[in-house]
């Protein structure tokens, strides 16, 4: 085989040149290279894209569901602290359906799975319901990982 750029003639089939580099064109098949399945069996594939795109779709949330989470926990921790204590059932309640937005908010706006969603919801519901302003020291961290996750693109 002779290279078209320097002319040297190779003794043996090659891929490359072996003076200059250039690609000669000769391909040879590689054999047995596995096949690998989209998925492990009994797990769907959508469990496995949603793992691998990674930190931002696993911790965050999106920046509009941490900006009203922190909102109504801030006017309920208000409530709570002026009535001691009477306004919890509020609370509770707001908790529940701030759950309920979250979840759909998750599914449609972030493209989080079911199960991704739930777990957000109820971790935001939850911490929504308790009657202190602590969950705003992850309310915000998650929002600015969701907002990065959401500019960069997925």
């Amino acid at each position: 085989m002779q290279c078209s750029r320097c002319g040297f003639a190779a003794s043996q089939p090659t891929r490359f040149c072996p003076s200059c580099g250039l690609q000669l064109g000769l391909t040879t098949p590689i054999p047995n290279v596995p096949q690998y399945q989209a998925a492990v069996a009994g797990v769907p594939i959508e469990h496995h894209d949603a793992r691998a795109r990674g930190f931002g779709q696993f911790f965050g949330i999106h920046p509009t569901i941490a900006f009203v989470a922190l909102l109504v926990d801030l006017m309920l921790f208000g409530g709570d602290v002026m009535t001691m204590g009477a306004l919890l059932p509020v609370s509770i309640g707001a908790g529940f359906v701030l759950g309920i937005i979250t979840y759909l908010a998750q599914r449609k706006w972030y493209g989080d799975d079911k199960e991704a969603a739930s777990i957000k919801a109820l971790i935001l519901g939850l911490l929504t319901a308790i009657p202190t302003p602590l969950p705003a020291a992850l309310y915000i961290p998650s929002g600015i990982v969701g907002l990065i996750h959401k500019v960069r693109g997925k």
